[in-house]
């Protein structure tokens, strides 16, 4: 239904609504079907954050950008809300990171930048023969907060959904 991202479904159409992109990341504390449901697009969740990596999207809908810098948390974006968009009483994300074949060191060179820059220190170092040491990702410690996406040189790393979340969808 959908074709060089417009929804050609008859409603969709009409309405000239986009498709939902999956791969979207949502600001944290905050799920699709609460954003869907009560975002109002005004903007205050872009403008609150201090790391300035909250957009809106073509639906005028909050969604982060991790190519510039982390979320660390802060909750700015959910204070300045004025809609019940954000449940502080939910874990932040609903992803952790995923190490791609990109990867510098997967491919023989020497790069820890990923490691360097988690600051929960979920990205560990094993030690190969032959080559540099290869990256681990400790996704029970990993918060999803896109630091080492920002810090990745060969923007070798994304996102996939935790555990729960899957089960969820």
């Amino acid at each position: 239904m959908a074709e060089h991202g417009i929804d050609l479904g008859r409603r969709g159409f009409l309405k000239g609504l986009l498709p939902s992109e999956p791969d979207v990341i949502r600001p944290p504390w905050s799920l699709e079907e609460t954003i869907a449901s009560a975002c109002t697009g005004c903007g205050a969740c872009v403008s609150a954050c201090p790391q300035a990596i909250i957009r809106l999207d073509a639906r005028q809908r909050p969604e982060i950008d991790f190519s510039s810098g982390e979320c660390s948390f802060c909750g700015a974006c959910a204070a300045a809300c004025p809609e019940p968009v954000f449940d502080r009483g939910r874990p932040g994300f609903q992803h952790v990171a995923v190490i791609g074949d990109t990867c510098f060191a997967a491919r023989g060179i020497v790069c820890q930048s990923c490691g360097d820059a988690c600051p929960e220190a979920a990205i560990r170092f094993r030690p190969r023969l032959g080559g540099p040491a290869l990256p681990v990702l400790a996704t029970t410690q990993c918060t999803g907060c896109g630091a080492c996406i920002a810090a990745c040189p060969a923007a070798a790393i994304g996102t996939r959904p935790t555990a729960a979340e899957a089960a969820h969808a």
